[in-house]
C-alpha cells in the first residue's frame, strides 16, 4: 500500500477546503493590517529594538524546534553585528549561529529574489560550514546522500518510523517542481501553508531541513507583507510553543496517520499552520501595544519629576504589561519591587495617586487596598 503522500498517484496537486480556512485567513489579514498601523505609531528606535528581539526569538525556536540548544548571548552577539548595535561582544560570536542570522535576514529582506537551489545550497552551506552536523560528516551544499531518508523514533528495537521522504533518485525532479511552483505562484497564505509543508515533504538535505523550511515561510510572509512586520514576529516561536501539534499535523498529513480517504487532502496541516501564524500575529500585536502604551504613558508623566523608585515601580508593571502584572499593584510589592520602607512606599504611592499615574481598585480598602495605573489619551 502507497503510505507516504509522496507516493500518492497525483502528488503534488494538493487539495484543500478553502470555506474551512476563510475564516482563519481574514482573521489574519486582519491582524497583519493592525500591526503595520500600529508600527506606524512606533518610533524608528522601537521598531529596530522590536526586529532585534524577533530576531533573537526566531533564530532560538527555529534551532529549539530541532533539538538544538543556542548560546544566547552569542546570538544576541550576531544580532548586534548585523544590525550595526555598538558595544558588540566579538569573543561571544559563533560563525554557524552569525549564519543562522545571516539567512534569516535573506529571507525577510531579499523576498523579492527568486528561490534557486543556488541560493538553498548556500543557506544549507552556512548552516553547516565545517560539513558536519554534530559529530556526523553530512553532504552540505548539495543534496542528502543515498541513505534513505527517514524521521525515526521510540527506542532501540522498538523503533517506529513516522515519516519516510523521497529516494534520493527522485530529488532533482521534486525539488525543480517545488521551485518552479514558488517561483511562479502568487504570494498568498496558503502558499505558505504549502511551501513549508512541501519543502518538508522533499526534505532534500541531510540535516538542516527544518531551519531552511522556515526560512521558506518567512520569504513567503515577507514578500505578502512587503516585509512591513514579518520581521517583528517570530513564526518559529509560535510553533515551538505547540510542537507536539506541529508535528501531529505533519504525521496527519504525510501519511503516518492513516487517513480515510483523500491523501493529498492537506486542509487540517493548513487549518494548523494558519492558527499558529495568527497567534504568533496577535501575540506580537499584544507586546507591541505594551510599547506603544508605555511610550505614550511616559509621554504624560515623564516630566512629573517622580523619583527613581516611583519610576522602577512603574516601569515593573508596564515591562511586565499591565494585564499580566497579577493582583495589581500594593503597599507590599511596592516595597518589594522599590527596596523601599513601609514609610518611604506609603508617600510614594500618595504622591502616585496626587500626579494620577496610579488609581486606587474600585471596591479594596484597608489592608487588602490595590491600584492600577491610569493612562487616557
Amino acid at each position: 500500500m502507497k503510505k507516504w503522500i509522496w507516493q500518492q498517484e497525483n502528488y503534488p496537486k494538493f487539495t484543500y477546503d478553502s470555506k474551512k480556512l476563510e475564516n482563519l485567513i481574514q482573521k489574519i489579514s486582519l491582524e497583519q493590517g493592525y500591526l503595520i498601523a500600529l508600527t506606524q505609531t512606533m518610533s524608528k528606535e522601537n521598531i529596530i529594538q522590536r526586529q532585534a528581539d524577533a530576531l533573537l526569538n526566531e533564530a532560538i525556536n527555529t534551532s529549539l524546534i530541532e533539538g538544538e540548544v543556542l548560546n544566547r548571548d552569542s546570538v544576541k552577539a550576531s544580532i548586534a553585528k548585523k544590525f550595526g548595535f555598538e558595544d558588540i561582544d566579538y569573543k561571544k560570536v559563533v560563525e554557524s549561529t552569525d549564519n543562522l542570522i545571516e539567512i534569516i535576514i535573506d529571507a525577510n529582506t531579499n523576498y523579492n529574489q527568486d528561490l534557486t537551489l543556488e541560493r538553498l545550497f548556500g543557506w544549507h552551506n552556512a548552516l553547516f560550514p565545517k560539513g558536519y552536523s554534530g559529530l556526523n560528516k553530512i553532504n552540505t551544499a548539495s543534496f542528502r546522500s543515498e541513505e534513505t531518508m527517514q524521521i525515526v523514533g521510540g527506542y532501540a528495537g522498538n523503533e517506529v518510523v513516522y515519516y519516510e521522504a523521497p529516494p534520493r533518485a527522485n530529488l532533482e525532479n521534486e525539488m525543480q517542481n517545488f521551485l518552479n511552483w514558488f517561483n511562479t505562484t502568487n504570494e498568498s497564505l496558503i502558499k505558505a501553508c504549502i511551501a513549508h509543508l512541501w519543502f518538508v515533504i522533499i526534505h532534500p538535505f541531510d540535516d538542516g531541513n527544518g531551519r531552511i523550511t522556515r526560512a521558506i515561510t518567512d520569504l513567503v510572509l515577507s514578500k505578502i507583507e512587503n516585509s512591513k512586520i514579518s520581521r517583528l514576529y517570530s513564526m518559529s516561536s509560535a510553533i515551538n510553543d505547540d510542537r507536539k501539534g506541529y508535528y501531529k499535523a505533519l504525521e496527519y498529513t504525510t501519511g503516518y496517520i492513516k487517513k480515510e480517504d483523500n491523501f493529498l487532502d492537506i486542509t487540517f496541516w493548513c487549518e494548523w499552520f494558519l492558527q499558529t501564524l495568527y497567534k504568533a500575529l496577535h501575540d506580537t500585536k499584544m507586546k507591541l501595544n505594551f510599547i506603544v502604551f508605555k511610550t505614550k504613558f511616559w509621554d504624560k508623566y515623564r516630566d512629573k519629576n517622580l523619583n527613581a523608585r516611583q519610576i522602577k515601580v512603574l516601569n515593573f508593571i508596564l515591562d511586565i504589561g499591565i494585564e499580566n502584572f497579577k493582583g495589581n499593584l500594593s503597599k507590599k510589592k511596592y516595597m518589594s519591587i522599590s527596596s523601599s520602607s513601609s514609610t518611604t512606599a506609603s508617600r510614594d504611592i500618595s504622591e502616585l495617586l496626587e500626579i494620577g499615574c496610579i488609581k486606587q481598585v474600585k471596591g479594596t480598602l484597608g489592608r487588602n487596598v490595590s491600584y492600577e495605573i491610569v493612562f487616557s489619551s
